[in-house]
């Protein structure tokens, strides 16, 4: 029997749930579950076997609350695989996705929509006009089945396993995600989106997005997150791989709200050819611990990476986010803008890293970072790291930090606003630049779980 449960959850409904903790057992189970092709397995298990040598993270967020084998890595839901009609969706997996208006935007503003559940994706759909000019977007585990070779050619080379220790543990684990191809030279003039839902208690979840933006062409991809509260640790290790080829266009968009129990250690990568341009825009607020930095590679000249992010951090949350960027070619630009809201003891840090390479000429890069503080206990930190090889380089940093002064709360509230309607206005001035780049509906949602963040900050 389904039925929906409290605290924004449903209850449990898996056909098949991992023990908690991670073996090569569970690895080979993920794959057999997926009848994986045996270089897939292969994969899964060298990663693997780099994931158990890696030690732990020493720097940033303490990461000592997540206890890695207490951790289910693996979580099939009792739903059709892949279902492209919405009525085969289960009805306490349809309710959620209708309460985030999933339906809704598809049919109006979306050329395709992926939604996943716990480690399955549980609907996938893509308009026919798009379909028939070659677009390619699917459950990336279908993906590996249908298009073998070119998944085998990309799948974890612009992030390798031996990245960082989440990212062998997201080569070893990683299950559902999204596989988009643009071919050359269609620009796409809608969105496509995915949405990920963590449900279950302890979970884990680890999607693999791989996206080629072929020659001249573009497309918008949107991505939401999001997760019930449990009162233990829960973990998200996604990885996203963007290859931009030459004069073609990439936008990625993000929202992520985790839950605050929720380790959201994410990893983001981009690779730009000549001509090519990249945009990162994101919004980071939710989960206890973040630790995520975009990155992007200016491989090809007159390559282009814009990077703009906002990230809230409300009681006991450290957002430790960031953003990547290497010139390795010349004449490339960049530009990174940073908001940041720290409240009531909340934590938040913009940890970036700048590397323009020798011999890369004409290089511009502009970094800005804003951090506001309010109530008491309040942190923000800037930690950047510019690395200039080439003389020829024009690079430029910005850091600020503030408070709201009681100037600007009482001269709002002399215009009939109430004290908490003027904390909120200023807020919402502050982070205008990061949310008027975001679609209309993912603005509205930002805004409004700020607003909801913000209630109770007077007095």
């Amino acid at each position: 029997m389904r039925r929906e449960s409290h605290n924004g959850r449903n209850a449990e409904n898996l056909r098949l749930k991992s023990p908690l903790g991670l073996s090569e057992n569970i690895v080979r189970l993920i794959s057999k579950q997926k009848d994986e092709p045996a270089w897939m397995l292969q994969k899964r298990l060298a990663s693997f076997e780099m994931f158990q040598k890696r030690p732990m993270p020493s720097w940033g967020p303490n990461l000592d609350g997540l206890d890695l084998a207490k951790i289910r890595y693996y979580m099939e839901p009792d739903a059709k695989h892949n279902a492209t009609d919405w009525n085969d969706v289960p009805k306490d997996i349809k309710k959620t996705f209708d309460r985030l208006g999933i339906p809704k935007a598809e049919q109006e503003v979306l050329s395709g929509v992926g939604a996943q559940y716990e480690s399955q994706v549980v609907y996938h759909n893509l308009k026919k006009e798009w379909d028939a000019k070659g677009v390619i977007f699917e459950d990336m585990d279908v993906a590996v089945q249908k298009y073998p070779g070119i998944v085998k050619e990309y799948f974890m080379t612009c992030v390798p396993p031996n990245y960082h220790k989440f990212a062998s543990l997201h080569g070893a684990v990683w299950s559902g995600g999204t596989f988009i191809l643009i071919p050359k030279g269609v620009k796409m003039n809608l969105p496509l989106q995915a949405y990920f839902r963590m449900n279950a208690k302890a979970g884990g979840q680890f999607e693999h997005t791989l996206i080629i933006i072929e020659e001249d062409a573009e497309a918008h991809y949107i991505e939401g997150c999001s997760a019930p509260r449990y009162d233990v640790a829960s973990l998200h290790a996604g990885c996203v791989e963007v290859f931009v080829k030459k004069h073609a266009r990439m936008r990625y968009s993000s929202v992520e709200n985790w839950s605050k129990n929720t380790y959201n250690l994410n990893t983001k990568k981009a690779i730009v050819e000549e001509g090519g341009i990249m945009e990162w825009v994101g919004g980071n607020m939710g989960s206890g611990v973040t630790m995520l930095y975009p990155a992007s590679v200016l491989n090809g000249r007159g390559a282009q990476a814009h990077h703009i992010q906002i990230a809230f951090a409300g009681p006991l949350q450290n957002q430790d986010t960031g953003a990547k960027v290497i010139h390795a070619a010349s004449d490339t630009t960049s530009t990174v803008i940073s908001k940041s809201i720290s409240k009531d003891g909340g934590m938040t840090t913009y940890r970036g890293l700048l590397k323009i390479a020798r011999g890369a000429k004409g290089c511009k890069s502009s970094v800005r970072c804003d951090a506001l503080l309010i109530g008491k206990g309040a942190k923000t930190d800037t930690i950047p790291f510019i690395d200039v090889a080439e003389n020829d380089a024009s690079v430029a940093h910005e850091a600020t930090v503030g408070k709201v002064s009681a100037e600007q709360v009482f001269y709002l509230q002399s215009r009939g606003l109430s004290e908490e309607e003027a904390m909120r206005l200023i807020v919402s001035g502050f982070i205008e630049p990061v949310i008027k780049e975001l679609p209309l509906e993912y603005a509205v949602e930002m805004n409004k779980l700020i607003a909801m963040e913000m209630e109770g900050s007077v007095g």
